[in-house]
């Protein structure tokens, strides 16, 4: 007589213990994914506000190079919403982590080949075509990149907590903005020279290490358990061969109005943390006299700050809701455009730190703590990779591209100087706010319905 070979079977709380683990787990591959992937795109925005325009645009004037330098800037920005488009695609049919994992090898490569780059004085014109080519890798990266990490977190995430988890991209956006510019604070004794024939390559190069250990923890993590139920579902209900749709397609067909409105929502408060970390810092250089390395130490005590609330404004949109925050958040980011640079302007470095914690650490953790699970929640299973990356990327293509590609226009010796920037963000925030109004509450909702 033969023995039947039985595999235990987890018991209750052995199952639970494991779905706490995991969810732990996609917490912490949620937020190191990110910090990695928002450390390589910041290190280009910082060194197109402080370096750029003197390596790749040589030959044209200051304040031309300052111009083209961020339009190298916004150029990644435009590339954004394609990447939400491709990897929301995939992301949406094949799931979530397969293309967490591609995201971080294009960003990472492109921006470790950045740091290698020769000058325009060395190869001339070809030097800034192949900045534009990997600042588009990265941009296409990062756009595909932010819509996974949040989903990942929030489909894994407990109903009640799920401002919490999906708070963890924008902890991770904050680590690594925060790295990106600690890596150009650790140049800060180099001279000028130095600085600029290699100082600012150093973060570039650098980035190849965090991006190890990002593709480490990725790889641990399963697919998300709403993504897997809602393949189930297809497969049970397929009947025919019909050619499955097209998430992108399917989207806007069915809600047009959502992406425009998701998109709008969170623009301006992207628009207001963009100029702040690039357009202020560069004119505070140049038109304040205002040392580098004095913008960028008091920049970096914001962003260790920002860790800290980042995280209790996830805990807070749990039990207050997401629009009501976010709201709030854009209606003070409104009023704070007209403050930002004449707080700067003062010199004083309290009230430049002011300036950045007030910015950074609290009106822009609010909104990038909530602004992850209110888009998610916006979107039905089968589209939400999409919806949720293309809305916000861009939203990103509006507020952190073209806001300081007109910022340095305005900002220029012939433009309308400070006054007209604090106009263009206070716009878009009030947008914003006014946008929260229409989004309903969905603290309630279950992502394996939606």
């Amino acid at each position: 007589m033969s023995v039947q070979q039985v595999t235990p079977q987890p018991t209750g709380g052995e199952a639970s213990g494991n779905r706490r683990k995991q969810t732990k787990r996609v917490y912490l591959a949620s937020l190191i994914g990110t910090t990695v992937e928002f450390y390589d795109f910041i290190v280009f925005g910082v060194a197109a506000s402080l370096v750029f325009g003197r390596v790749f645009f040589e030959s044209a004037s200051p304040a031309v190079g300052t111009v083209a330098s961020f339009a190298t800037l916004a150029i990644g920005y435009g590339a954004r919403p394609l990447g939400g488009i491709i990897f929301g695609h995939f992301g949406d049919r094949l799931g979530r982590k397969k293309m967490l994992i591609w995201t971080m090898m294009l960003m990472g490569s492109s921006t470790f080949l950045i740091g290698f780059l020769p000058s325009s004085q060395q190869i001339g014109s070809i030097a800034p075509v192949l900045l534009v080519l990997l600042r588009l890798v990265q941009g296409i990266a990062v756009g595909g990149e932010w819509g996974g990490a949040v989903l990942m977190s929030v489909e894994h995430a407990p109903k009640k907590r799920r401002g919490l988890f999906g708070g963890a991209a924008g902890l991770g956006s904050g680590a690594g903005t925060l790295l990106a510019y600690a890596a150009f604070g650790a140049m800060n004794n180099l001279s000028d020279e130095d600085f600029l024939a290699w100082g600012w390559r150093v973060p570039f190069i650098a980035s190849i290490v965090i991006v190890a250990v990002g593709m480490y923890v990725r790889l641990r993590v399963e697919e998300s358990p709403v993504f897997v139920s809602e393949q189930q579902k297809k497969r049970d209900s397929r009947t025919t061969a019909a050619k499955p749709t097209i998430p992108l397609v399917a989207l806007f067909r069915e809600r047009p109005g959502r992406v425009l409105l998701a998109a709008a929502l969170t623009s301006g408060p992207f628009m207001a943390q963009a100029v702040i970390t690039t357009s202020l810092i560069a004119y505070a250089t140049s038109e304040y006299d205002i040392p580098r390395n004095t913008l960028l130490t008091l920049l970096n005590v914001a962003l260790v700050v920002m860790l800290v609330t980042i995280p209790v404004f996830s805990w807070i949109n749990d039990k207050i809701g997401r629009r009501t925050l976010y709201g709030a958040t854009a209606m003070c980011f409104a009023v704070f455009a007209f403050f930002m640079f004449p707080m700067v302007g003062t010199g004083s470095s309290p009230m430049i730190l002011l300036t950045f914690v007030l910015g950074m650490a609290v009106f822009n953790a609010a909104g990038t703590a909530t602004s992850g699970t209110l888009l998610s929640e916006l979107f039905p299973t089968a589209q939400r990779y999409t919806g949720a990356g293309v809305a916000y990327q861009l939203s990103g293509l509006i507020g952190g591209g073209v806001g300081p590609l007109c910022a340095s226009m305005f900002l220029a010796p012939s433009g309308p100087g400070p006054v007209a920037v604090a106009v263009m963000v206070a716009c878009f925030c009030l947008l914003s706010a006014t946008c929260a109004f229409f989004v309903g509450d969905h603290r309630e909702l279950d992502l394996q319905d939606a």
